[in-house]
């Protein structure tokens, strides 16, 4: 059981990609959502790092379209491993099946549905948001990277009959035209496309009935080895960074959202040579150098912000881990 829902690097980097595209160093796009620039080395980042990520993105870039943007540069990379079963798909219709199969690989952030019709067969997609609620870019850049993918499996542009989206329309007509070429709605019931089923059940040029059941035996080691995640220092790492903006995590919360007792949580941290309160104190320490040397906030702010009690708590607390008191710190410190 892991801590929270988590989303695949392949698909963060989707994200930064559109944004460098438009100008948006990936760097100042981490600044403005609040997410430390070492989350770039982790395996899979939480579901609210990356709607942050897509709301500071839409700040930075000052762009309507730039979810479709960013779903028309989809790439095999954008959906991990994912894209090798794709690749040897019978069908469309049978990749979309390994998708909704393996759709955790790439993100748990939702799911896709297919209802069958007699002319086309509606893909709805499901966004499962966490805390945060998710971006409208989010949900245009999973429906134009559908399009864009099933024309790079197929070799040829994907025939959509009707589009329609749950929020109100963010961009100029010409955008949507641009990238469906069909009819498109919004503030409707759910957020959709329409496919023509001679699109869906046209055999894919590529298919390798042979590879086809490798990749798949791929994909289904890695979905159980995410499926079969303990606790492991990395993760519960991630965890208490993305709990410390709401509220002071404890171990018990820990335990709880692993499924697990505090007992548990703390022989399985003892074995990786971790302690909870090791790694909140450095998780503390890590988030309190980096706002005191950005200067937004106070040390009053911080120090409540960090759970802190009483801010002389704080900055007895940042003495020990920095040999000297906040304020001087910040001094010599900062815009680092």
């Amino acid at each position: 059981m892991t801590l929270d829902a988590t989303v695949s690097m392949g698909w963060v980097s989707t994200v930064l990609d559109a944004a460098q595209r438009l100008g948006i160093d990936p760097q100042n796009l981490l600044m403005t959502a609040g997410i430390p620039s070492g989350a770039l080395s982790w395996e899979r980042w939480p579901i609210d790092y990356i709607t942050r990520l897509w709301h500071s993105a839409e700040q930075c870039t000052g762009d309507s379209g730039f979810g479709l943007k960013a779903g028309t540069g989809v790439r095999p990379a954008s959906i991990d491993i994912v894209s090798f079963a794709l690749q040897s798909a019978a069908t469309l219709r049978e990749a979309v099946i390994l998708v909704q199969k393996y759709q955790r690989l790439i993100s748990d952030g939702g799911r896709f549905q297919m209802l069958p019709g007699n002319r086309g067969t509606w893909l709805v997609y499901h966004p499962r948001q966490g805390r945060l609620a998710f971006s409208p870019h989010q949900l245009e850049a999973v429906l134009s990277a559908v399009v864009t993918f099933s024309g790079w499996l197929s070799g040829d542009s994907l025939n959509v009959l009707r589009v329609q989206f749950s929020h109100s329309r963010l961009g100029r007509a010409e955008g949507y035209q641009r990238v469906f070429n069909c009819p498109v709605e919004f503030e409707q019931a759910f957020s959709g496309l329409l496919v023509a089923n001679k699109d869906l059940d046209e055999p894919l040029p590529n298919v390798d009935a042979r590879l086809a059941k490798v990749h798949e035996r791929y994909s289904q080691d890695r979905l159980a080895a995410l499926d079969g995640e303990l606790v492991s220092v990395q993760g519960l790492r991630q965890w208490l960074q993305t709990q410390l903006s709401q509220t002071l995590p404890r171990r018990a919360d820990a335990a709880r959202a692993l499924g697990v007792s505090q007992r548990t949580l703390a022989r399985r941290l003892q074995a990786q040579g971790q302690t909870f309160n090791s790694l909140l104190d450095d998780v503390r320490r890590e988030w309190a150098l980096q706002a005191v040397a950005e200067g937004k906030q106070s040390l009053a702010d911080i120090a409540q912000a960090l759970g802190y009690a009483e801010a002389s708590t704080f900055y007895r607390a940042f003495h020990r881990w920095t040999g000297m008191p906040p304020a001087r710190w910040r001094k010599e410190n900062a815009g680092r």
